[in-house]
């Protein structure tokens, strides 16, 4: 990826991926070629990803994000910014998310 993240970025789901619960386990499926291209085609989700995925939906600040789950998880802020970043740059050279229009 060329361009830094930033904690004021914005991003949503690609159209070109499925999100399930399947068996206990939260998974992203590509349902296009070229989406999760990259390593495994399926990609799972612990506790926390999928709470960071069920937020991104395009509007919010990805530190906005990161506050609220630290909130909700009891968490220091910073580690939370961190995972929430670490997840956001693998979805993103998976293909996963997209910056909204």
């Amino acid at each position: 990826m060329n361009k830094k993240l930033s904690l004021t970025a914005k991003y949503a789901p690609s159209e070109d991926v499925v999100a399930r619960d399947v068996q206990g386990e939260f998974i992203i499926i590509p349902i296009t070629s070229g989406a999760g291209a990259t390593e495994d085609e399926i990609f799972t989700l612990n506790e926390t990803g999928r709470a960071i995925w069920d937020r991104l939906d395009g509007k919010k600040a990805l530190k906005d994000i990161a506050t609220e789950l630290s909130v909700e998880f009891e968490a220091p802020l910073e580690k939370i910014e961190n995972d929430v970043l670490g997840l956001v740059e693998e979805l993103l050279k998976r293909k996963m998310l997209v910056e909204p229009l």
